[in-house]
């Protein structure tokens, strides 16, 4: 039987993803956009001229995420652990979602290939960006309702 590689005349290295990663790629959860009027935090993290880039938005009930949603820009591993990320992070208290770590994240895909793990932090770290954002944002109102 031939290998991936010699079927399609690709010479770099084949990266076997599992039945999870391969399910959240193309399946991925919470994809799209939250409306500005339900979005509590925004994170924005990657570059995409050079590589992966995720945007994530939050909204927040009683410091609870209630709904989470993200675009991903990259390859099969960063749209599937922004997948599992949001996953994760739905309906946890802001302190629980804190805690999320990119090793949390592959752990519940089943693993990835490890020169693909850097594609975990992406998500994990666009959650981080979009929890600061609602603390800055209930901070700001906080002192305008004063």
């Amino acid at each position: 039987m031939d290998t991936p590689n010699e079927q399609s005349g690709y010479a770099g290295p084949v990266l076997f993803y599992n039945e999870e990663v391969i399910d959240h790629f193309t399946n991925p959860r919470n994809v799209g956009e939250l409306p500005e009027e339900e979005t509590d935090g925004f994170g924005l993290v990657g570059d995409p001229s050079c590589g992966d880039q995720m945007k994530l938005w939050i909204s927040v009930k009683s410091e609870r995420i209630e709904k989470i949603a993200f675009k991903s820009f990259g390859c099969p591993g960063a749209i599937a652990t922004s997948s599992m990320l949001t996953a994760l992070a739905k309906g946890k208290s802001i302190e629980e979602a804190r805690r999320i770590s990119d090793d949390d994240v592959v752990e519940a895909l089943g693993g990835i290939p490890e020169r693909k793990k850097h594609c975990s932090l992406l998500g994990v770290l666009a959650l981080q960006a979009a929890i600061k954002d609602w603390e800055k944002r209930r901070a700001a109102g906080k002192e305008e309702g004063k």
